[in-house]
């Protein structure tokens, strides 16, 4: 077979054959519609061609995609015994480029691989293994900038009648929408969805929209009517099924959440994925700062954590554990997280990117918790005001990352710190003003203070603003 072939953008790829070339393509398709059928299309490209440069450095990817860390010591351990043996060979420059950032990534470094993978991006707008796996990089570090303009600075690179320009357009919807350009996000969203009604990451990007427009009912009846298209068969399903939850907490039916959590987010079939177990505890943490009862849900989803015994990997992951250890009431084990990963920063190196995000942010949000859930309100308040404009720094979403906030509210409010939870009402509303959830916190601020008229002017507006959402659960 000739040594060399060429994508379909017409990039060479060395060592891999016609055969390995059509599989790597298959695997592209796949992972840009979050299915599982990429890694079978991964191990065909590496069992024709195992040299592939692309073909490895496509399966350490997928290693690391995941936040699990066996699954990236597990790839680390593959793309080095590959590496060893191709100290003789010469790769393309878009090739070393991908080496680079695959190498930095599994090496602990993931700012530096999607820096490495923007670079390449400028010089090769039309790889979009480093687009998507960049945009992933940009959404596991919360850097809303990049997410929109990675993405946004390819777009023009690339003809508008390729087969995936649709998904590229979904993931740029998605950094829009992080960036607060709601209408933008939503219009190239919806585009993206028309192109391919299969696009999960597209359909992810309208439904924060709809979120962070306070669009419930328009974000219900959204999913309702593509619930083939994305509600099963695919990586993102229960992560949109989060989605379709806080849609419901927000239009007053916490039974409709509770029912999707036990079809969907957390079971006895679960799997226990550290994506899928994050989606559970921040859907049951937000009804612990609503006081709801959640019966033996927390016991359950702690077990789940527990039996990962994660060790120091991604400190986004550590906060939803301990989630889920405070909300069971197994204090012992997030003081024992919490230790772990002290005891951690003073070994680990200082280089490594989950370094910088457990001291900043990950251990003052799990101390956080922790003390929120033994009552010491003010402690929590001391902990996560100051951190509170740089929780992106540790990765998710802005919705994602709102259960942290509304826990500084929260205790804020029970701590009896009213000027700090005026303030941070005053914001929540000035930014999204239709959002019943602010409108009750706010109520519940005014009682406390004595503004009997302020506190039934803001729980009417929460009732009119649920009542939509409410209607489009009953249809």
């Amino acid at each position: 077979m000739p040594r060399t072939v060429s994508d379909r953008h017409g990039h060479p790829m060395s060592r891999t054959g016609t055969e390995a070339v059509s599989h790597y393509e298959n695997a592209l398709r796949e992972l840009l519609l979050f299915r599982s059928e990429v890694a079978a299309e991964s191990q065909a490209v590496l069992a024709a061609a195992p040299k592939s440069v692309m073909g490895n450095v496509l399966a350490a990817y997928l290693g690391l995609l995941g936040t699990e860390e066996k699954d990236a010591t597990a790839a680390k351990a593959a793309f080095t015994r590959f590496a060893d043996c191709m100290r003789a060979e010469k790769p393309t420059d878009r090739e070393r480029m991908h080496l680079a950032a695959a190498t930095s990534w599994l090496n602990g470094d993931i700012h530096r691989a999607g820096h490495v993978l923007g670079e390449l991006t400028v010089a090769f707008p039309r790889d979009e293994l480093a687009l998507a796996v960049g945009h992933q990089i940009d959404f596991l570090t919360g850097d809303a900038p990049r997410l929109r303009d990675r993405v946004g600075g390819a777009l023009t690179a690339w003809p508008e009648d390729d087969p995936h320009y649709g998904h590229l357009l979904g993931m740029y919807a998605f950094g829009l929408e992080e960036s607060g350009h709601y209408a933008r996000a939503e219009e190239t969203g919806l585009a993206a969805v028309q192109r391919n009604p299969r696009d999960v990451w597209g359909i992810h990007a309208v439904v924060h929209t709809y979120e962070m427009q306070g669009q419930f009912a328009q974000g219900i009846r959204f999913l309702d009517a593509r619930t083939e298209d994305w509600a099963s068969g695919n990586y993102l399903n229960v992560h949109n099924w989060w989605h379709y939850c806080l849609y419901a907490l927000e239009s007053g039916d916490t039974g409709r959440a509770l029912q999707i959590y036990d079809a969907v987010l957390h079971h006895e079939e679960s799997q226990g994925l550290a994506m899928e177990l994050l989606d559970a505890s921040a859907l049951l943490w937000r009804l612990l700062l609503a006081d709801c009862d959640t019966g033996t849900r927390w016991t359950r989803l702690a077990d789940a954590w527990a039996a990962r015994r994660d060790p120091p990997y991604y400190a986004f992951n550590d906060v939803h554990a301990v989630m889920a250890y405070v909300g069971a009431g197994r204090l012992a084990d997030a003081e024992r997280l919490v230790a772990e990963r002290e005891a951690w920063l003073g070994r680990a190196r200082p280089a490594l990117s989950n370094h910088a995000m457990t001291a900043g942010i990950g251990l003052p949000v799990c101390r956080a918790l922790t003390a929120f859930g033994q009552g010491r309100y003010e402690q929590a308040v001391d902990l996560l005001a100051p951190v509170r404009y740089r929780l992106n720094t540790f990765g998710g979403s802005h919705a994602q990352r709102d259960a942290v906030q509304k826990t500084l509210l929260e205790a804020a409010l029970r701590a009896g710190r009213d000027d700090l939870a005026r303030t941070l009402l005053s914001e929540r509303i000035s930014l999204r003003p239709v959002c019943p959830y602010n409108w009750l916190a706010q109520a519940r601020l005014a009682d406390r203070i004595g503004e009997t008229a302020k506190a039934a002017m803001a729980r009417t507006r929460a009732a009119e603003q649920a009542q939509p959402g409410a209607a489009a659960l009953a249809r």
